[in-house]
């Protein structure tokens, strides 16, 4: 593959399930963004307590660092929700890319709901994600892409992707 891709978006929108069919699809590893939040993070979102700009910084940071180590390229699940993130994730990696899962709160919340014995996100936090959201369409290297739509037929779209970005190169 050679190139890196974050997979992004609000909690409940697939990140982990693309990432996962993708990293398999394009060979290359995965890192799951969210193992590498603080413990302290970890219990605020589960309290539904929202994370601030400092909670992420550090967690940015590593992340950053994670994709600078891997020249071969990888797959990282970020919800990479404000530009200024994912302008700290491309630095030292400007041709980092992104695919955006796009879902509606509704959805969202639903998956997030369904998902809460086994994941430590507060379904509280649903609505903060997507005030907190800066769509990165129309950005460079980004790809939107609709979240209900079966995860093979995503990661057959970023499959695509990226042969028509290797193309142009």
């Amino acid at each position: 593959m050679g190139l890196s891709i974050v997979i992004m978006g609000v909690a409940g929108c697939g990140k982990s399930s693309l990432a996962k069919a993708v990293s398999l699809a394009e060979q290359c590893p995965l890192i799951e963004g969210d193992d590498f939040h603080s413990p302290s993070s970890r219990d605020k979102m589960s309290k539904g307590i929202a994370l601030t700009d400092a909670d992420r910084a550090g967690w940015l940071s590593t992340l950053a660092l994670q994709i600078q180590s891997h020249q071969n390229g990888l797959v990282v699940t970020c919800s990479a929700l404000k530009k200024a993130y994912r302008d700290q994730l491309r630095q030292g990696t400007p041709e980092l890319r992104f695919v955006f899962l796009d879902i509606d709160k509704a959805e969202a919340l639903r998956r997030v709901v369904a998902r809460s014995k086994a994941h430590f996100f507060s379904a509280a936090l649903v609505d903060n994600q997507f005030d907190t959201l800066e769509s990165p369409v129309g950005e460079p290297g980004v790809l939107r892409l609709d979240a209900t739509v079966p995860t093979d037929r995503l990661c057959l779209q970023v499959a695509q992707w990226l042969t028509d970005s290797a193309i142009k190169n």
